[in-house]
């Protein structure tokens, strides 16, 4: 039997050789992943005991589908009867596009009908979709016309081992750090008695995986969903067989005499790894205590292996501390740590030279997107190599650059310009800069709380291929040093973000866990934001003057806010004078959010209700309801796809059935006012003749954002 099984960029050899020790035989390596062949038991052994690996695939079929036409007849040529029953529940996976599909959520669409009709045809029953917890996980890819069909032997990805209850600020997935405590030669340091610390434990997932691997623990074996579980050709006692093995080797280790340690300075990390070390009943394995950095000493014995993820740098002016925080750890290592190995997974490759510490191999991995170095050392005597640490640059020397001068002079008159502007008009949070120079392409925004206490966020965007790294990451550096000097803001005040084109939903995803909500005004209104742990700060500045219009028409209106975020329209229109309103958004966060802000400004009230709800599902489950809105704001994202929704949502596609949804719930001569930020969205007008529209795009843009007239589209449409 042919398999695929998927990891993480960098880490097929690892993958491969876990999966030969599962009884696989003809490994070869890609990219993405190792092809192997084997029987089902090495399938299975591999979805139990592979630490790097994030799905197995049995492929079924490859066959061309340049057209959706030949994806169907590929797709319905298979004996869907050998591997689901026409009552089980199904998901399906896309990805790629081919000449004549260019769309995931249109392939899924082919694939499920291929599968439906082909039951429909020979049972007159049907499977259902279930995008949670499937029977079956479908996968299909394409690439270079040609689709690649097969059964998902894991259900979730394999990185998910069930233990984790909570994290912290940008958690390292479970098989990243598995595969690098492989290849800084954890197995054999571990055999040999080796200690383990990690002193920048996070949420402990380093430590966790540490122990899975000292004690022989199968890190599948706390899960309790597979992919197979469902699948027709599931052999249910060789799995039974292989569990009970895996129980037996744990068993084995129970009275091991190790204690793996993590520290961590937030005492919220320390918390979380407690809890996931009990998820993963390793109480008695291993340590977690809240300690600072500087603290660091040896309480293990002499030969061991200190493995850490430290901070990358989210925020400008980072790059100093961060610089402060490797050198500690450097001559931490060095002082206490002779005769240990080393291992430092950096995100930030130059500060990590501030460790002081020649690595005497270097790796490449991938958290997530962001391209990372994996150092190890050898930490004895005759094998350090250090080099002289140099001090960060002197701010003053960088800002002396020609580049970083050029840049501080149009952010000086900028800065001037808009402080003049912003007070005429009463505005407090605003853009100052936007890209205007292209080689410092940042987006440089001021929140204030109207009392004095100001904030800055800068979103860099992300820099082409094209540009050196090495230039970007000096421009950076210069950024860094001109804007707390050209705005008078202390370091701690401005927050660094990349800001590039997202997926999905992304924007609204978390990237920390600081949770530090601050106050500020637009006026009359005040509203919470978080500068740490979105990408987004819960207030789109570019929507000014659209709250300002919401406010205008709501006057004894009843409001309806889809696609909420932080509720802010909500807001408007209860500050002027709406008589209800109902806020509708998928996330608990968001509302919870939204009705902090409704209680800041004192307009909380019963008439003020709140849902959370795909907003698509709930339009369609209000068919026949009497109730009806009289002003309407919608502010989709461009594409959206989550777990809690059926379907995926594209708002240049979808904006149609939207509207036409949201029309059923309009009183008579009622306004919807559509925003979305999509920048090449065109208004399908010639299917929504039950409107009259007006385009507000140009009307709706602040004067701040006029460098970039097409960060949003706004139309007004009339019930007629």
């Amino acid at each position: 039997m042919l398999f695929f099984a998927s990891c993480p960029p960098g880490v097929a050899d690892l993958t491969a050789a876990e999966l030969r020790d599962c009884g696989a035989t003809k490994t070869s390596e890609f990219k993405l992943g190792v092809q192997f062949e084997g029987t089902l038991e090495a399938a299975y052994r591999g979805c139990l005991w592979s630490r790097t690996a994030s799905r197995i695939l049995m492929p079924l079929a490859t066959f061309p589908a340049a057209t959706p036409e030949q994806l169907y007849e590929g797709v319905i040529a298979i004996d869907w009867s050998e591997h689901l029953a026409p009552t089980s529940t199904m998901a399906i996976e896309f990805g790629g596009a081919s000449s004549g599909i260019t769309h995931t959520h249109f392939g899924a669409l082919k694939t499920k009908d291929a599968i439906v009709d082909q039951f429909r045809e020979r049972t007159g029953e049907r499977p259902s979709i279930d995008v949670d917890q499937p029977q079956v996980r479908i996968d299909v890819r394409l690439d270079r016309d040609r689709a690649t069909i097969s059964i998902d032997m894991s259900g979730e990805s394999l990185h998910r081992r069930a233990y984790r209850a909570r994290g912290v600020a940008a958690p390292l997935k479970e098989n990243l750090a598995a595969a690098m405590l492989l290849r800084a030669g954890w197995p054999a340091i571990a055999a040999s008695g080796g200690d383990f610390l990690d002193p920048m434990c996070g949420s402990g997932t380093l430590v966790i995986e540490a122990a899975l691997i000292a004690l022989d623990i199968a890190p599948g074996s706390m899960r309790s969903h597979f992919g197979f579980i469902g699948w027709r050709g599931h052999n249910r006692e060789l799995w039974k067989q292989l569990t009970e093995e895996a129980r037996a080797r744990r068993d084995a280790t129970n009275g091991a005499k190790l204690v793996l340690r993590g520290h961590d300075a937030d005492a919220a990390a320390v918390r979380a790894s407690i809890e996931n070390a009990e998820r993963a009943r390793l109480r008695g394995f291993v340590h977690f205590e809240r300690r600072e950095l500087a603290q660091l000493t040896n309480e293990g014995g002499e030969t061991g292996l200190l493995a850490t993820n430290p901070p990358y740098g989210e925020r400008i002016g980072d790059q100093e501390r961060l610089h402060d925080l490797y050198a500690v750890l450097g001559e931490k290592m060095r002082e206490h740590f002779l005769g240990w190995h080393a291992a430092v997974l950096t995100g930030n490759p130059p500060i990590a030279k501030a460790l002081g510490i020649e690595a005497r191999r270097v790796h490449t991995l991938y958290n997530g997107r962001i391209e990372c170095r994996l150092l190890r050392f050898d930490l004895a005597p005759d094998k350090i190599a250090t080099r002289e640490r140099k001090a960060p640059p002197d701010p003053a020397e960088i800002r002396a650059r020609p580049g970083a001068h050029m840049f501080e002079n149009r952010l000086r008159k900028n800065w001037k310009q808009s402080l003049d502007w912003a007070r005429r008009e009463n505005i407090d949070c605003f853009r100052i800069y936007d890209a205007d120079m292209p080689e410092y392409a940042f987006a440089i925004d001021q929140y204030s709380d109207g009392q004095g206490d100001r904030w800055t966020v800068v979103q860099e965007y992300a820099p082409p291929k094209t540009i050196d790294p090495q230039a970007a990451r000096s421009r950076r550096w210069e950024a860094s040093a001109v804007i707390p000097h050209v705005l008078e803001l202390p370091q701690e005040r401005i927050f660094f973000r990349e800001r590039r084109r997202q997926k999905g939903g992304e924007q609204y995803e978390k990237v920390a866990q600081e949770r530090q909500f601050e106050v500020v005004r637009e006026h009359p209104y005040r509203f919470n934001v978080n500068f740490t742990d979105y990408l987004d700060t819960g207030l789109f500045l570019d929507h000014r003057l659209t709250r300002r219009h919401i406010q205008k028409l709501a006057n004894n209106a009843r409001f309806l806010n889809l696609f909420a975020y932080t509720g802010t329209a909500t807001v408007y229109a209860a500050g002027g004078g709406a008589i209800a309103s109902t806020t509708v958004d998928m996330s608990r966060t968001y509302l919870d959010w939204a009705k902090r802000n409704l209680a800041l400004n004192k307009l909380a009230s019963p008439q003020h209700g709140f849902v959370q709800e795909d907003c698509l599902a709930w339009l369609e489950g209000q068919r026949g309801s009497e109730r009806r809105y009289d002003l309407m704001f919608i502010d989709p994202p461009t594409h959206s796809r989550s777990k809690r929704m059926t379907d995926d949502f594209d708002v240049q596609r979808d904006h149609v059935r939207l509207l036409s949804l949201a029309a059923q719930l309009l009183a008579p001569g009622g306004i919807i006012l559509f925003s979305n930020n999509y920048t090449r969205f065109k208004l399908d007008e010639s299917a929504l003749t039950a409107f009259a529209i007006r385009d507000l795009s140009r009307e709706t843009l602040p004067k701040d954002f006029t460098r970039n007239p097409r960060i949003h589209t706004c139309f007004e449409l009339r019930l007629k």
